[in-house]
């Protein structure tokens, strides 16, 4: 009887190892296809062909310049921030187990927006590949100080504790901001071009800066996958099943913010990529952490190169900053997703 009644849970195992491969592999072939039309469509349409050959055998004609000197540095940071966004959604959704958890809520798309100011109004840094820097020191620092003054608390770092720790440092960063934009037009009118969001204006030295961060977070990302699958089901079950939680914790944490930092400093606080992308897939994938991310990973960055395509062919031959579009994409997209999510519990 043993025996009989384990061969239905096998087949169930491997037809759904057998459906998650197979949205993985097709969540890959919708990545691959963005990336081809992010290099073919713009206010200047080119063929495959052309892309093809400005890639592999460039000749210095026109195809080649728009592939290889606008497309291509943009397209290389579409893939970077939304991958690192839509990454670092999944593991704060899985820290705080709140299902809107997204990069503000632990104040670290703030901390970078003080940096950037930061360096803009007190350094006069007036480029882009100068204050990525600051971005990115200033994320780093509000998460570690999220995470510091959390840990201090009775109840120590828990989902409650970082959210209201970081929604408080989101606050008191935020009007830091604004106090320092009323005060210098120069530093407001550089900030507004990175604060909306976007991936033009950047070239590919901007993507290389940020790598590096984003390549560190996703092996943390990897390595506290299967304790975040334990934490989902309370502190206590996870010390029971053999997980240092508090590793897990600090481990994800770290991740969440090297990523969100990179990605925010990068490209500005893009929105909507780590809040809706995570939900998206859980519902192709189910609840198992390790798919998620990859799923995730693959499906951000097609979400915000499909936003930058859309941006850019709407108006020619100006064109519409991609955070612009993610929020007008993320919004309904997440409202169906949700709306799914009732249905099936209902």
């Amino acid at each position: 009887m043993t025996a009989l009644a384990s061969r239905p849970t096998r087949s169930r195992a491997s037809t759904r190892t057998g459906r998650r491969v197979a949205v993985t592999a097709g969540a890959a072939l919708v990545l691959l296809l963005t990336v081809l039309a992010s290099f073919a469509f713009g206010s200047r349409q080119l063929g495959i062909d052309q892309v093809w050959h400005a890639l592999v055998a460039p000749d210095g004609g026109d195809a080649s310049t728009i592939v290889r000197e606008l497309r291509m540095p943009r397209t290389a940071l579409g893939l970077a921030v939304g991958l690192a966004l839509a990454v670092a959604g999944v593991l704060f959704q899985a820290l705080t187990r709140n299902p809107l958890a997204e990069p503000r809520i632990l104040g670290i798309s703030a901390g970078a927006s003080f940096g950037v100011v930061l360096a803009i109004s007190v350094f006069g840094i007036s480029t882009l590949a100068g204050y990525v820097w600051f971005g990115i020191v200033g994320a780093l620092v509000a998460g570690l100080l999220v995470f510091a003054i959390a840990t201090r608390a009775r109840e120590g770092a828990s989902p409650v504790t970082l959210a209201l720790v970081g929604a408080a440092l989101d606050a008191s960063l935020a009007s830091g901001v604004y106090a320092l934009l009323s005060i210098d037009a120069r530093t407001f009118e550089e900030y507004r071009f990175w604060v909306v969001g976007g991936l033009s204006g950047r070239d590919l030295s901007v993507t290389a800066q940020v790598l590096p961060f984003v390549l560190a977070g996703l092996v943390l990302a990897a390595l506290v996958a299967r304790g975040l699958d334990a934490l989902a089901l309370g502190d206590d079950v996870a010390r029971g099943l053999g997980h240092r939680i508090g590793l897990v914790r600090l481990g994800g944490g770290i991740a969440a913010v090297l990523l969100t930092g990179a990605a925010v400093a990068a490209a500005g606080p893009v929105a909507f990529v780590g809040l809706a992308v995570p939900h998206l897939a859980r519902a192709l994938v189910g609840a198992d952490h390790r798919w998620t991310l990859a799923v995730s990973a693959l499906l951000g960055p097609a979400l915000l190169l499909g936003a930058d395509i859309i941006g850019r062919v709407v108006a020619p031959p100006g064109e519409i900053p991609a955070g612009i579009v993610t929020a007008l994409i993320g919004a309904p997209l997440l409202a169906v997703l949700v709306r799914r999510a009732r249905v099936v519990t209902a």
